[in-house]
């Protein structure tokens, strides 16, 4: 199984470890379009503080997130678990896990990121800025950029087993699973449902579904199942105690849609 995450706006501090090596990083295919994304934010962030601040969409009081920028290539990495903070990693808890689960999650977690494309939770990066709805001067909007680079690394990637996309929109415009590969793909949406008046009604949650995401995640590390198809995978959630609701997609090669129910958002 592969998880694909999306990364976390705000970072933990890089801290003192030794600096980045990209040649550490995992999808080694994504090296030559990270080196030109890293060489092209910092050099943008090292020489026009104003361009990098409108182009990063930074507002003033984030002024600070253009100077670790501008020092990534000798800033200390920590590993990408320990970097990403936020809702869904708060709720993710990858510390708190057990060795077995640990191991899991090193093996099936990918966060995808407008600097590094992807990488893995075990991969050591320093703490930066740049989503990937950033369009740089000289490569232009990131989403589109990656698709190239992200169609090679990620059949591969992928392997023969289930894909859990667990995106946002922004990130899952970088790569879509296409033919065999789409249909043993399952996306998530999480719905909130309560009695108003004595009737259900149903609503997207948006901060909430982050937390539902990492929950789920974790559960599943947790209990060591290793789904292979979307349809192993509402079982081993139903089995979890989630309630899941999902129908196979009307023609192959599509991905399949699972909504995650909830009655209480928290």
């Amino acid at each position: 199984m592969l998880v694909l995450l999306p990364p976390s706006e705000g970072k933990a501090d890089s801290g003192r470890g030794a600096p980045l090596k990209p040649e550490s990083l995992s999808l080694p295919g994504l090296a030559e379009a990270r080196a030109a994304v890293l060489d092209e934010l910092v050099e943008l962030c090292l020489t026009d503080e104003e361009q990098a601040r409108d182009v990063l969409g930074l507002s003033e009081g984030l002024r600070g997130e253009i100077a670790k920028n501008a020092e990534l290539k000798t800033a200390g990495a920590r590993p990408a678990g320990e970097i990403y903070t936020g809702v869904l990693y708060d709720a993710l808890g990858l510390s708190t896990l057990d060795a077995a689960a640990k191991r899991h999650a090193t093996k099936s977690l990918l966060v995808f990121s407008g600097l590094w494309g992807a990488v893995r939770i075990n991969d050591r990066i320093p703490s930066y800025r740049c989503s990937m709805g950033v369009k740089l001067p000289g490569l232009g909007a990131l989403g589109a950029y990656w698709r190239g680079p992200m169609a090679e690394a990620l059949p591969e990637a992928a392997g023969e087993g289930l894909v859990l996309d667990l995106r946002s929109s922004a990130y899952a415009s970088a790569w879509k699973p296409k033919g065999e590969l789409a249909g043993r793909t399952a996306t998530v949406r999480v719905l909130h449902s309560q009695l108003v008046d004595g009737v259900e009604k149903r609503s997207v949650v948006s901060h909430f579904n982050k937390a539902t995401k990492g929950r789920l995640v974790r559960d599943l590390l947790l209990a060591g199942v290793k789904p292979a198809t979307p349809a192993e995978l509402v079982t081993a959630l139903r089995d979890l105690g989630y309630t899941v609701e999902a129908e196979p997609p009307a023609r192959a090669g599509r991905p399949w849609s699972l909504d995650v129910v909830v009655t209480e958002i928290h």
